[in-house]
């Protein structure tokens, strides 16, 4: 089986053409990944940063994001059938059987859903995380038709879908871009407003909402400085690790990709709700150059398993 992997903490992850084909355990699906995406975990694993909070089994298989075909199915029943089209997240408590592979067994009861009617394979395969992520850092802050959100890291896949749902919400939508075309690409999705991240944030923000903004999702910067942008009511949803140990208003969220969760945001796509921005694909054994390319990239990043 090919597979792009990491042989040891210090090594570039690399396409290996001669791994082992896994096999469906009980409860488990295999699936044949027909795509993928580059995620910000996936940034952090490759490089040896998830040492410590999560273990890695070598040769370690990277990536999150899966869609394909089920191909078999463990023993005992099973939620999933063989030919079902699948796509979900890959979420096991170690490093080892990840996406960027041309095989995948996973459980079939959390992470995974099927694939609609007109929902394109390759579009799913760039949803689940970065899907979920949004929904669940905009659910958190919930804000309200009329109130401001201020999303910082609004230029990547979550801020990118963050966008389309706080402004379906009807919140206007003030993001962090820099000018020109990443300024370009959010207020195509939707966002009111633009402020440039590499200059003065603060007084950006303040020039558009002067007594402070009643949301925050942070994706990206300095979660202290973003939450003393808040009204004295306002709420703060952090992906990267800003929590209520760090400002009594903000919610930490861990993304977690309930069937149901991921059933939502393939209707909003297939429903024409929501768009899943992929800027540019690459093959399974041009990962390496997709994680190069992944930091600053606009929206995601898909990866094709021919």
């Amino acid at each position: 089986m090919r597979a792009i992997t990491l042989q040891e903490l210090e090594a570039a992850p690399a396409l290996a053409g001669d791994l082992p084909q896994p096999g469906p355990r009980p409860g488990e699906v295999l699936v044949r990944v027909r795509a993928s995406s580059v995620n910000g975990f996936d940034k952090m694993a490759a490089a040896g940063k998830l040492k410590g909070r999560m273990e890695y089994r070598f040769p370690v298989v990277l990536g999150k994001d899966f869609a394909g075909t089920v191909e078999a199915v463990g023993d005992g029943p099973t939620r999933l059938g063989i030919g079902d089209t699948v796509f979900g997240v890959v979420m096991k408590p170690y490093l080892r059987d990840g996406a960027w592979a041309e095989l995948l067994a996973v459980g079939d009861q959390y992470g995974i859903t099927w694939i609609p009617e007109g929902l394109d394979l390759t579009i799913a395969g760039a949803l689940g995380l970065a899907g979920t992520a949004a929904v669940d850092a905009v659910d958190a802050v919930a804000p309200r038709p009329g109130e401001t959100v201020l999303i910082a890291g609004a230029t990547g896949g979550v801020g990118a879908l963050a966008i389309q749902y706080a402004a379906a919400a009807g919140a206007r939508v003030i993001a962090t871009a820099r000018p020109g075309a990443a300024t370009d690409f959010v207020r195509q999705l939707g966002a009111a407003e633009a402020v440039d991240y590499t200059a003065d944030l603060s007084g950006q923000v303040r020039a558009l909402a002067p007594d402070g903004v009643p949301a925050v999702v942070h994706l990206a910067g300095d979660g202290a400085q973003l939450a003393g942008l808040l009204t004295p009511d306002g709420r703060l949803a952090s992906t990267i690790g800003f929590g209520p140990d760090q400002h009594p208003a903000a919610t930490s969220i861990m993304a977690s990709p309930e069937p149901a969760t991921l059933d939502r945001l393939a209707s909003d796509v297939v429903a024409g709700r929501l768009r899943v921005p992929v800027t540019k694909r690459y093959d399974l054994a041009e990962v390496p150059q997709a994680l190069a390319d992944f930091s600053g990239a606009l929206g995601k990043l898909g990866i094709t398993v021919p």
